[in-house]
């Protein structure tokens, strides 16, 4: 099989698909891969890198989409990309289509097999290709609202760790998962006052037994999400629900009822949000203020960190790039439930309950189209 790595286009998205090793793997058990010239710049790989490893370096992104037969990405596609995309053609990134369906719509039309990252599930529930960016995600959203907290960034002016004499930051989470239990390790580590709420009995029995009490847990309903959210200097969004929208916790009203300089965090934004004021930002521009309430929002915030996040996410991603590459996507897929959950569009067709429910597109399970 042909595999291509395009550059990434989405603002200061300096991630990169693959890593050198992975290439080289490839590679080894016989597929080609194309990489486009300074794709791995912004994660310190270098062209030569890629090519010591067995790739071929390509001009442009139409070399890339033109010739692969998996393209290999890490972000969905975006609006120039849509033309090169082709019928047949595998798309194997995070796409997630619930907060994006004009990009549903268009694989659809382009009749494109598209093969999300976050909705690869195994039996016990967990997304292993969304863990480890969700791990980056949780930890830099306490790094970005400890300085979104300060006063010159519309902040309360709140040090999350205090000093002696001084209270705490108070930061409330809503969901104890992968994002939420990273972000409470690091707010912990600050020394910040934590509260993390979920609906899931074992994640808050979990997360009490390793903190020994040195965190609250809630059970999360509308009004321990009041009470927490109401009282918090920083509030992190970090519910998910595989291949669906992120169920809203937090109104509008209830944001207006928050005191100001307050910092908001959903990390849930690429999946729709938890919090009903928040939209997606990019890096550039990556706050606004509501009711005296800042919202960060980027969509790609592991992006910020390629180094890590890339090396991690190859180490998760590879796994499956190589099982499709070696078996060809039908065959790869029908042999493998964990990997049929990752296919959100399939020659036109949506095998993935949740993802045609949030899209308003017909779904058609994966074995009816066999």
């Amino acid at each position: 099989m042909i595999v291509g790595v395009p550059t990434e286009i989405k603002t200061r998205e300096y991630r990169v698909a693959l890593i050198p090793a992975g290439v080289k793997l490839l590679v080894a058990q016989g597929n080609q891969v194309l990489v486009q010239a300074g794709a791995g710049l912004g994660s310190g790989i270098t062209d030569e890198d890629f090519s010591r490893a067995g790739a071929e370096i390509v001009a442009t992104a139409a070399d890339v989409w033109g010739r692969a037969d998996m393209i290999i990405k890490v972000k969905e596609p975006l609006s120039p990309e849509f033309p090169l995309m082709r019928e047949g053609q595998i798309l194997y990134t995070y796409l997630h289509l619930a907060a994006a369906p004009q990009v549903a719509q268009e694989l659809l039309r382009r009749k494109v097999d598209g093969v999300a990252y976050e909705t690869i599930e195994t039996p016990d529930r967990r997304l292993p290709l969304l863990t480890p960016m969700s791990a980056v995600a949780g930890r830099m959203a306490i790094q970005v609202g400890a300085t979104y907290l300060e006063k010159e960034h519309g902040g309360k002016g709140i040090l999350l760790g205090g000093v002696a004499g001084v209270r705490r930051g108070k930061v409330a989470i809503l969901g104890g998962g992968v994002v939420g239990s990273n972000a409470a390790r690091v707010a912990m580590g600050l020394g910040a006052q934590v509260t993390v709420l979920d609906v899931n009995l074992d994640t808050l029995q979990y997360l009490d037994d390793i903190y020994q009490g040195r965190i609250h847990t809630l059970y999360s309903d509308p009004v321990t999400v009041e009470e927490a959210v109401k009282d918090a200097d920083l509030v992190v969004g970090a519910v998910l629900v595989a291949g669906a929208r992120a169920p809203t916790l937090v109104s509008k009203e209830l944001v207006s009822r928050m005191q100001p300089g307050t910092v908001i965090v959903d990390v849930a934004v690429d999946q729709g949000g938890c919090i009903e004021t928040c939209r997606p930002t990019t890096h550039d521009d990556p706050t606004y203020t509501i009711d005296g309430v800042v919202h960060y929002c980027v969509a790609n915030m592991p992006g910020a960190v390629p180094r890590t996040s890339t090396y991690a996410l190859t180490n998760a991603t590879i796994k499956f790039a190589l099982k499709i590459a070696r078996e060809g996507l039908v065959k790869a897929a029908s042999s493998d439930p964990v990997l049929a959950k990752g296919i959100n569009t399939f020659r036109g067709f949506v095998p993935h309950a949740a993802v045609a429910h949030a899209v308003g597109a017909p779904y058609t399970p994966w074995d009816k189209l066999m």
